[in-house]
């Protein structure tokens, strides 16, 4: 585990960078704003899932216990019309494998998970999430955008995560002081023709709250 304070080797300040998936874990240490999972995603994976139709990626917005993602996940990807083959195989597993990691890392009884294929300027606004922590994957496309903040102000520097390497951030309801002044946003890509695919995972510790 890579910790920065400074920037140093394409990350931020207050970011963690690991090459083992047991890394994003180590969002909990002091000052840590944010962790990611170094990894770079199969050749072979990469290509098939650049080269879907956008009509056949999966996209839901679910709040589901972590044991029921891997049925889900098989459900949305077959209602999105997406062949049954080894690379799908492979992203069901993954995402699954992540909520499990992240429900386990935050000790959350239930996650909310979303998968989104954007091909608009969502979200294009550097902010932080208004909740406790979140975890992003970009399966296809530009990876999230991130950078330190100086007074609310943009960053001056951004970084773009790589696509297919997950990344943990806390939120406002993080308890931290003071805030790390992290900020991401969605990269702008309309206009571009570039269709992104990507995961999103929140913790839920009481589902009757977020109902």
């Amino acid at each position: 585990m890579t910790y920065h304070r400074t920037d140093l080797n394409g990350a931020a300040v207050g970011v963690g960078v690991s090459d083992k998936p047991d890394g994003l874990a180590k969002i909990e240490m002091p000052g840590c704003a944010a962790t990611i999972w170094r990894r770079q995603l199969a050749p072979e994976f990469q290509a098939w899932i650049n080269a879907l139709d956008p009509s056949h990626l999966p996209k839901a917005r679910l709040v589901l216990r972590p044991q029921a993602v891997p049925d889900a996940l098989s459900h949305l990807c077959s209602m999105a019309g997406m062949d049954e083959g080894a690379e799908r195989t492979w992203l069901e597993d993954d995402i699954s494998d992540l909520a499990t990691r992240f429900a386990e890392m935050m000790r959350a009884p239930y996650l909310r998970l979303r998968l989104d294929a954007i091909n608009t300027n969502a979200c294009r606004k550097f902010h932080i999430d208004a909740l406790y922590a979140r975890l992003i994957c970009t399966y296809r496309g530009t990876g999230t955008q991130y950078g330190m903040s100086k007074d609310g102000l943009d960053p001056d520097r951004v970084f773009t995560v790589a696509t297919g390497a997950p990344m943990v951030m806390r939120g406002t309801l993080w308890p931290q002081n003071p805030p790390s002044g992290l900020l991401h946003r969605s990269p702008p890509i309309a206009g571009t023709g570039e269709t992104r695919l990507v995961l999103v995972l929140d913790p839920i510790f009481d589902i009757e709250e977020d109902v």
